[in-house]
């Protein structure tokens, strides 16, 4: 039997999912080991190896097809451990990437300090040259003082280098021949053209997409040649992807060159496994898709189907973040996972993250040393987690050392430890409302009218009050939820998106300069489809979409176009249209008049054989037999009796109320009161809100 295995490596944990040809997915779960991934990665797969009743090694020699996705390259970005790298521009704008582009949160906060820059000051030279928006070349490239700065780099032990010049997207001549340059007096060190990485006009976007990739590229380069070197010592002959943050999967070797696409490439696959559980439930309506992980709750949205993306991507705080620059994923996040730290603030009042505690040491509950309350602390002192079933028995949870690191929190509030603990649940579960809230409402979304499907080894503690808090009627918890971005990397396509910036207004535009464009970003796709037929992948669908806005305005709408050309009057009046509708969906009004395109693009997905279990046949509803008893809390001081169930001894057609616990060997899933499971027919749990 053929695997496919799909890994997600995230702060705190490394899930494995295996699936083979029968498509029955298995999961495994350990801590991250920053040091080495593989040493987690190996850990978790022989995890689900002791299911298939098969060697890890066995496994890893008959898989022909491998995901990886890691949070490696963001959390590189957010702690500041990147390369020095270097930053070089056309002499008079050294400050693009000091100024950025306007924006503030909060308008009459006038107490918060200016960001710094991604690259400091003392790290941006300037360079001779200039060429005009319409790509003539106005002054030519000083080669010699390039050389000098170049130089000077050298000697300052400069570890990367990112080129963006003035108008470089209507020409990019001088930023290659700078790359030239570069190659011949810093042999080996790694550098990003913004010309050939992010041809979109805005000095800012792309001078910081430039930035941000040369940055991680000696980090990702190493981490990625790393992870496909012990995957070749172990056996594996295989093909290798690694999640990108377009919501689909590249070869490694064009991640290695454009490293930035690996931002964010864990949670992109959430929507990924979002769509292909909650696809049999829906029907037509939305889909929320939550991922609670150790770190962070990541929230994501798909509109009849499809996963909604953005170019206005930061790492970190919007504003005071870093901007992308690139079309990702639309995934907004919190800092409030299972292993966020409980603290409180200077006016009494009790926070949750955005600090955690990953994987070393850990919440204090893992017996690793933590020493800082977290949410998962407080759910094992509500009793909500099996300190013998935590990762299906694998590791024991402490619990003394859970209830002794919320004391001090239970003294300082004057409340009992108990309802401490369920205030920190409560107050995490409230920062998740709000995200979803963002992503939803701000979007013309109705939340009540959508289904939320919950993933992440911390999913079920709490999404129980966050649908309530919502108004949702259900909420889909997958059997598999523990390794949920794993999961998608097993549904996930290879998706490949290449773009060219042409402003087109509608009323007086060129359709053959245009339809010039797609010729050209159709080339490109063609080559890149060429190479994936050479890598044995036959099925292709292409899409065509546009960035466009009325006149003045500052935020783009992406629409899909009908055709793949402009080929008439009416289907530049059906462009307008569809940018009308959009509008109307996000502003609650339809705009009118001209509208203004500018970013055009091409979307290949090469289609990956689906592997899907088959559907279980549904018993008649009933109430199984709990195996055992605990006792839990649930807002008071009052101890309850709540039955226990193993997922593994529930059928399809069982129905559960609450207050329960499921245990899963990735998860544990909390019925509050008011509220009951049902296992669907294809092993999941429909959790009915009331």
């Amino acid at each position: 039997m053929s695997f496919r295995i799909a890994v997600d490596a995230g702060g705190t944990f490394t899930d494995v999912a295996v699936s083979g040809k029968d498509g029955r997915l298995v999961l495994g779960k350990s801590p991250t080991t920053r040091d080495r991934i593989f040493e987690g990665l190996r850990a978790g797969l022989e995890m689900a190896a002791e299911q298939i009743g098969l060697p890890a090694a066995t496994i890893v020699q008959r898989c022909d097809l491998f995901v990886y996705a890691t949070t490696h390259a963001t959390n590189a970005m957010l702690t500041g451990h990147v390369a020095k790298t270097a930053f070089l521009t056309t002499k008079g704008f050294p400050d693009t990437l000091v100024l950025r582009q306007g924006g503030k949160q909060s308008a009459y906060d006038f107490t918060q300090q200016f960001p710094a820059p991604y690259i400091p000051r003392r790290l941006t030279f300037e360079i001779d040259e200039r060429v005009d928006t319409e790509g003539g070349v106005v002054a030519p490239l000083d080669e010699a003082a390039t050389r000098t700065v170049l130089k000077l780099l050298g000697d300052q032990g400069v570890e990367a280098v990112a080129v963006s010049l003035i108008n470089a997207v209507a020409n990019p001549v001088h930023e290659q021949a700078a790359g030239r340059l570069i190659e011949e007096l810093l042999p080996g060190v790694p550098y990003t053209l913004s010309s050939a990485l992010n041809p979109i006009v805005g000095e800012y976007p792309r001078s910081s997409s430039a930035a941000i990739d040369a940055s991680i590229k000696p980090l990702m380069q190493r981490h990625l040649l790393g992870v496909r070197d012990d995957l070749r010592a172990a056996g594996f002959a295989g093909e290798l992807l690694v999640a990108s943050s377009s919501g689909g999967t590249m070869h490694l070797e064009d991640l290695v060159e454009r490293p930035i696409y690996t931002l964010k490439s864990g949670p992109s696959l959430a929507p990924v496994a979002g769509r292909e559980y909650g696809s049999g439930q829906i029907g037509s309506e939305d889909i929320v898709v939550a991922d609670t992980g150790g770190t962070s709750f990541d929230v994501s949205l798909l509109r009849a189907g499809r996963i909604k993306f953005t170019r206005d991507t930061w790492l970190g705080p919007k504003y005071t973040g870093h901007l992308t620059g690139l079309s990702s994923v639309d995934i907004r996040s919190v800092g409030a996972g299972g292993g966020s730290i409980a603290w409180i603030d200077p006016g009494g009042l009790l926070r949750v993250g955005p600090e955690s505690a990953g994987a070393d040491p850990g919440p204090a509950c893992y017996g690793r040393g933590g020493e800082r309350p977290t949410v998962t602390d407080a759910a094992v002192v509500l009793g909500y987690i099996d300190p013998d079933f935590f990762l299906g028995g694998r590791m024991r949870i402490d619990v003394d050392a859970a209830r002794r690191v919320l004391a001090p929190l239970a003294a300082e509030l004057g409340e009992s430890l108990e309802r401490t603990a369920f205030g920190v649940i409560t107050v995490a579960s409230e920062l998740m409302v709000l995200a979803i809230q963002d992503i939803t409402i701000s979007e013309g979304v109705d939340p009540r009218e959508s289904l939320v499907v919950a993933g992440g080894g911390a999913a079920g503690l709490n999404i129980g009050p966050i649908g309530r808090e919502l108004g949702c009627r259900r909420v889909l918890i997958p059997r598999t939820s523990g390794a949920f971005s794993a999961c998608g990397g097993q549904f996930s396509d290879v998706v490949s998106e290449t773009w060219r910036s042409h402003e087109f207004l509608s009323a007086s535009g060129s359709v053959d300069a245009v339809n010039a464009v797609l010729d050209g970003i159709d080339a490109e796709l063609d080559d890149i489809a060429q190479r994936l037929r050479d890598r044995g992948f036959t099925r292709f669908q292409r899409q065509y979409l546009v960035e466009a806005r009325y006149p003045g305005q500052f935020w783009d709408l992406e629409v899909e176009l009908d055709s793949p050309r402009l080929k008439s009057d009416a289907d530049v009046e059906s462009l307008r249209r569809a940018v009308g509708a959009a509008h109307e969906r996000v502003f609650a009004v339809a705009g009118e008049g001209d509208v203004e395109c500018l970013v055009w693009k091409g979307r290949l997905t090469a289609k990956v054989e689906r592997r899907t279990p088959g559907t279980g046949a549904v018993t008649t509803q009933s109430t199984p037999e709990p195996y055992r008893t605990r006792t839990g809390y649930f807002g008071d001081d009052r101890a309850r009796d709540v039955p226990v169930f193993l997922g593994d001894s529930l059928a399809p057609g069982n129905r559960i109320a609450g207050p329960a616990l499921i245990l899963e060997p990735t998860t544990t899933i909390v019925v509050y009161p008011g509220s009951d499971v049902e296992l669907t027919s294809e092993g999941h749990y429909l959790m009915e809100l009331g």
